[in-house]
């Protein structure tokens, strides 16, 4: 799955230290990597795309429900 994010992926370590990082001081974001219309480009894409992967399973989950309840009749 297609996913964007401008931040850096955080250690184990710094991520326990954002838990108590009340003021987002620790985070770090990559904005030199490329122009902003870019990454909001690319985050709205990396969106869509778990939406339309979280509607296909709703929908298959769906449909595999409809047919057991429809062999049951």
């Amino acid at each position: 799955m297609f996913t964007y994010t401008s931040f850096a992926k955080p250690s184990f370590i710094s991520g326990m230290a954002s838990f108590i990082d009340l003021g987002a001081t620790l985070t770090e974001y990559d904005y030199d990597a490329l122009p902003p219309e870019i990454i909001d480009r690319l985050a709205i894409m990396s969106d869509w795309a778990a939406v339309g992967l979280d509607m296909f399973y709703a929908l298959k989950n769906y449909e595999k429900k409809h047919k057991i309840s429809s062999d049951k009749r």
